[in-house]
């Protein structure tokens, strides 16, 4: 069952066992709080009347949001503000909408059945999925070495003929830097 209630202004969809975060409502920690605006309820695909559903909630704490930095600038005026800002906050666990209230966590006996199910259940993919994770599992492989040695000693060892085929380029060097600026500079002409 799910239902939309309003509150603070806003509006939230929310199903028993949810925990929401709205603004600020009287309370503490651990009081029972009821929402009474519900806007819409229904199960699945069918919709119900709201007229006087409520939602049973239960404060779990009261907290600020993040802060907000207001910063005012009027140029060329001298005039700057700043302000900062942490909005109020409720944290609620909805408990119940109606008469639905929120299921129990099932115990351990009764979630070992389901974890067998599981094995069976990858057992009966369908083809295009089991194929999708055989190429998934072929991509996520080990990594292939570099072919490429990492020092030149071991390059010059490993392919001695293709050294010789390609001509070393000269690098750049700071050398011919000087000569470049002192002919870059000259005298100014006299008149």
């Amino acid at each position: 069952m799910f239902a939309v209630v309003r509150t603070g202004g806003k509006q939230y969809r929310v199903h028993p066992g949810d925990k929401i975060v709205v603004e600020k409502l009287d309370g503490n920690a651990g009081d029972k709080i009821t929402l009474g605006d519900v806007l819409l309820a229904g199960d699945g695909g069918s919709l119900q009347k709201t007229d006087g559903l409520t939602v049973a909630a239960e404060i779990i704490a009261q907290a600020k949001g993040d802060k907000v930095t207001v910063f005012k600038k009027r140029r060329r005026h001298n005039y700057r503000r700043k302000q900062g800002h942490r909005q109020q906050h409720t944290i609620l666990r909805i408990v119940a909408i109606g008469d639905h209230k929120a299921e129990k966590p099932a115990k351990a006996a009764a979630a070992a059945p389901k974890a067998e199910a599981a094995p069976k259940a990858a057992a009966e993919k369908k083809p295009a999925a089991a194929a999708k994770e055989k190429a998934a599992a072929d991509v996520t492989g080990t990594p292939t070495e570099n072919p490429a040695p990492a020092d030149d000693k071991a390059a010059g060892a490993a392919k001695p003929a293709a050294k010789k085929a390609a001509p070393k380029a000269k690098a750049a060097s700071t050398e011919n830097a000087a000569p470049a600026k002192a002919a870059a500079k000259k005298t100014p002409k006299k008149k």
